[in-house]
């Protein structure tokens, strides 16, 4: 074989490597994945490698329909509250709520008995008329459709549909809506794209079937995303391994001190050739640390949250990332006040260049908290009752003190 023919081989399987990578990545970005996407092709090119990736170092399916590829993404931990999801970019588009959620619920059961469009309006009636149901009622969830904030969180679920493409607008404005019940809105809805929203290893309706009943919300969830383990060593220690693999590939940092203690052994033991394939399929570095592992993108493209960010609410996160990270040797959360008294001097040395909102008196308390819950979803703080811990990832983030050399001769 001539060197030619080597060379363009070598070129060859770097191209095809390269562009399982980006399909890989663009599927852990956007898990519902459009035909109309440039990544789509990828996908369906390197289908067959995709899934057997997948089923060998995730639990996570992959489904491929012509208008959309699903990768069907569990969450590793149910408790993870940092990440809500969103409707919008807009300023006005608030994090969901676990009410939002809820309502997100109770939508989508009467998008499944509905028809093929319907109405914001009617969309609220069915949630409404669920969330009448004794159970429900005893959750402590109330909806009504008479003021603008229910409205609101109605028209938040209905912005995440619109943006994953179960509904699409016909006629009318959801602006309007909030201000008026009367101004309804008119949706298509795609069913096909709604059947491949729920994510689960048995059905929830079969839950009550099971020989120890699921009694609470979390064993609720426990229970339809569960899936059989045979019980011998190779099973668990694939199990073990595919579990890590999906952390590392979901959070932006994994702390030993957050496993249980087949996890943290199983983790010291193959860290190495774990973060190896992760690193090979998607491109993210690892940076091991004796306190844990975070999978680092160099592009910057797979995380929701990013540091550094612009404008006033990142250069406010970026000042408590550092102010967290000069008390990180204290071992214990960083009270309320303490951060409320930084940020007044950040007002007085930073406060010119902010928006108008950052610099009122009374702004302290809410912006603190936002920034805090961002760095909570990026695994650099926990959020506590009485202040922010700062947690070990964000050292990076520590300010030396500046250091002056003198130029020129001393005299």
């Amino acid at each position: 074989m001539s060197q030619t023919s080597l060379e363009l081989g070598d070129r060859l399987s770097q191209l095809r490597e390269d562009e399982r990578r980006r399909a890989l990545r663009a599927l852990l970005m956007q898990p519902l994945l459009y035909a109309d996407h440039p990544a789509y092709r990828l996908v369906k090119r390197h289908i067959d490698w995709l899934r057997e990736w997948l089923h060998s170092e995730t639990r996570w399916d992959l489904r491929l329909e012509a208008d959309f590829a699903r990768l069907a993404k569990t969450a590793p931990e149910h408790d993870d509250g940092s990440r809500a999801a969103r409707p919008g970019r807009r300023p006005v588009d608030l994090d969901f709520t676990r009410r939002r959620y809820a309502l997100l619920c109770l939508v989508l059961a009467g998008l499944e008995r509905g028809e093929m469009q319907s109405t914001l309006g009617r969309l609220g009636k069915a949630a409404m008329d669920q969330s009448a149901e004794p159970a429900i009622q005893a959750s402590g969830l109330v909806f009504e459709l008479r003021s603008q904030e229910d409205r609101r969180d109605l028209v938040a679920v209905v912005r995440l549909l619109l943006n994953l493409g179960v509904l699409v607008r016909v006629a009318g404005s959801e602006d309007a809506y909030i201000q008026n019940e009367t101004k309804d809105v008119l949706y298509d809805i795609d069913r096909h794209v709604l059947s491949a929203l729920l994510v689960t290893r048995r059905g929830p309706s079969l839950v009550d079937t099971l020989e120890q009943p699921a009694d609470s919300l979390d064993r609720r969830i426990g229970a339809i995303t569960a899936r059989f383990v045979a019980d011998t060593p190779e099973a668990r220690n694939r199990e073990l391994r595919q579990r890590l693999t999906e952390r590392l590939l979901d959070d932006p940092v994994l702390y030993y001190d957050e496993l249980d203690e087949d996890e943290r052994a199983y983790l010291l033991n193959q860290r190495h050739a774990i973060v190896q394939r992760i690193q090979e399929a998607t491109g993210l570095v690892p940076e091991m640390r004796a306190e844990g592992i975070a999978m680092v993108d160099p592009e910057g493209d797979l995380a929701d949250q990013r540091m550094p960010s612009e404008g006033t609410e990142g250069h406010i996160t970026l000042l408590l990332a550092g102010h967290l990270a000069e008390r990180l040797s204290q071992d214990r959360a960083v009270s309320w006040p303490d951060l409320h008294d930084a940020y007044r001097t950040w007002v007085e040395r930073y406060g010119r260049y902010w928006k108008k909102a950052a610099k009122d008196p009374d702004a302290g308390p809410s912006f603190c908290r936002e920034a805090a819950e961002r760095l909570a979803s990026l695994g650099l703080a926990r959020i506590e009752a009485d202040g922010v811990r700062p947690l070990p990832a964000i050292a990076r983030y520590a300010v030396e003190a500046p250091r002056i050399s003198r130029v020129g001769k001393s005299g």
